[in-house]
Formats: C-alpha cells, structure tokens, sequence
C-alpha cells in the first residue's frame, strides 16, 4: 500500500509547492482535484484534456517528486434537480473520464448525486427513512427515473475509456452506505464501484471493517480515503448522529472530522487496513483533511506519521511453518 493525499485542501499553496510539500512529508501518491465541489485550484481540467503538452506537464511534475497519479477527484451532484449545479457537474465528470488515462490513472472519484423527489423540485431531497409513504414514492422516482439511467451511460463511458468510477458513499446522497454502492453497481455496471471513506460511516453505526469486508468481497474497492471521525459518546446518546449543526460547533455536535488516529487509534486502523489487505486492496491511502481542531499543515502531517505506523507496506513473505 501506498500513502497519498486527496491534495484538493492544498489548492492555496499552488501547484508546484503543494507538490514539493507532498514530497517533503514523504508521499508517493496523489488525487487531483478537477471540478465540482473539491474545484479546481491547479489546473483547467478541459485545457488540460485538449493540449498533450500540458497532460506531460502534469504527469512528468508529478513523476518527479516521487508521486503517482492515482485518481481525479470531482466529487460533485451530476443527478442535481437544479439545471446549473447537475450540468456543471456532470459536465466536470465527463471530463474527468476521458482526462484520467492521459494522466496515468484510471480512477475517477466522484459522489452518487441526489436528485429531487420529484420532477417538479428545485433541491436535492435525501430521503432517511421509511415513512410516510410519500417517501417509497421519492426513492422509486430517484432511482427509477434519474439515479439509474444516467449511471447506465456513465458507466458505458468510462468502460469505454477504461476507467472505474469510485463512488464515495456520503449522507446527503443517495448512495451513502454498502448496500447502496452495490444496489448502484448491480443496477448499472461494473465500472461503478467504492472510493471506501471510513469517516462517514462511523456516525451512522456502520463498522468501515465489515464494509471493507463486503465491498472486497464483492470486487468494488476501487479507492480509499484516510479520514477519521470523532463521536461525542454525551451529544449522540441525546441527539444521534443526524446532526446539521455547523462542523465549527465542537461543544454541541454529536460528531465530527478527526485527523487519522484522532477519532480513533490502533484498535481501528489496523483491522481495517488488515481487511483491506486481506480483500486484494493493495492501492493508496488518500488522506483527506477536514479536522476542525488542527490546521490543515498539522493535520496532515499527523495523519502522514500516524498512517505510516499502521500501513501494510509488502506482500507478506513464505511463513516459516510452510
């Protein structure tokens, strides 16, 4: 395995000195930002995708700092109920698709989306729960009508272009658990799997060990984002992990972002990268700093120390009992 970063909070120090401080605290991977939510602070992804010259660039630059390639982030709402955020977004996938194997990697990380709950909505409209009936109506119209037929073509685009969608299972989308990433997968494709972010599973009560388990099993790791999350045992157990505070309000929410090893130490992080290990995941480790207690430079050097110390780096050898 591998240590990267998922560089789109290091946009404001520039291109070549975000590169040059990846460098320095010793990764060897990078995901580039290019579009919709995490922007597109180094370059002009379309520019980039027209002109050869500038793809050598950004590869041969990256190349020479020890960095690989190894995913475009463009985490966005391409299903979006508003014509200008849906077209914006979709847009900046489809150009992420036919850019990612010209710079070397074929893995596009990107959000499910949420539609409206019906044809007629200007929002987004996440649905959480069962009832009142309303709500079987809303999910059958998401999924039928917008959710399934436009990963369908998508999915047929980036096989053609021998790319792999890894989709970031994240509430306030409709893909945003296990059983979602593969309802997605199973209803339109293979080249849709998992970008397995642990931190927006544990505030929902799911273990990110057994959905390593599942999602490896069903051969859709595709991507993994290091990032950590810290329960507040006092405000969930009055409140619950549904919480639309701001993340900046540390006293009242029941949970928030934690630099790796933070949120929780050694008795996740190892068997989580032992599962992941164990299912054939032998990718990066992208980290991905949203810490409301720590700059972004100590965050992420933390969580670059911290990961180091748990990261499963070679094969495992022949034991000596063979």
């Amino acid at each position: 395995m591998k240590l990267g970063v998922m560089s789109a909070g290091l946009g404001g120090m520039g291109w070549e000195k975000a590169l040059d401080y990846c460098q320095k605290v010793g990764l060897e991977a990078i995901e580039l930002p290019v579009g919709a939510y995490p922007g597109k602070p180094f370059f002009e992804p379309s520019d980039a995708l027209a002109d050869a010259g500038k793809q050598r660039k950004i590869v041969e630059d990256c190349k020479r700092r020890g960095l690989e390639i190894i995913g475009l982030a463009v985490h966005g709402n391409p299903v979006s109920p508003d014509p200008a955020v849906r077209e914006e977004h979709a847009a900046a996938h489809d150009v992420a698709v036919k850019l990612a194997p010209k710079l070397g990697t074929d893995v596009v990380i990107n959000f499910s989306g949420c539609p409206g709950g019906s044809p007629d909505d200007r929002m987004p409209n996440w649905v959480t729960c069962a009832w009142p009936p309303e709500y079987e109506k809303i999910l059958e119209y998401q999924w039928g009508e917008v959710l399934v037929p436009f990963w369908k073509g998508k999915n047929k685009e980036a096989e053609n272009e021998g790319v792999r969608i890894a989709i970031e299972a994240h509430p306030g989308f409709s893909v945003y658990n296990p059983e979602t990433i593969l309802k997605l997968r199973d209803a339109c494709g293979m080249q849709l799997g998992a970008n397995l972010d642990p931190s927006h599973f544990f505030w929902q009560g799911i273990d990110p060990v057994e959905a390593a388990r599942v999602l490896g099993d069903a051969g859709c790791l595709f991507h993994v984002h290091g990032k950590d999350t810290g329960i507040d045992p006092h405000n969930m157990r009055i409140n619950g992990g549904l919480d639309t505070k701001s993340y900046g309000d540390l006293h009242n929410r029941s949970w928030v972002f934690r630099t790796c090893g933070w949120g929780h130490g050694d008795e996740f992080w190892k068997p989580f990268i032992s599962m992941l290990r164990m299912k054939g995941y032998d990718g990066v480790i992208s980290i991905e700093h949203e810490d409301s207690y720590m700059s972004v430079q100590e965050g992420f050097e933390k969580a670059v120390a911290y990961l180091r110390s748990v990261l499963i780096k070679e094969e495992a050898g022949a034991a000596s009992w063979f």
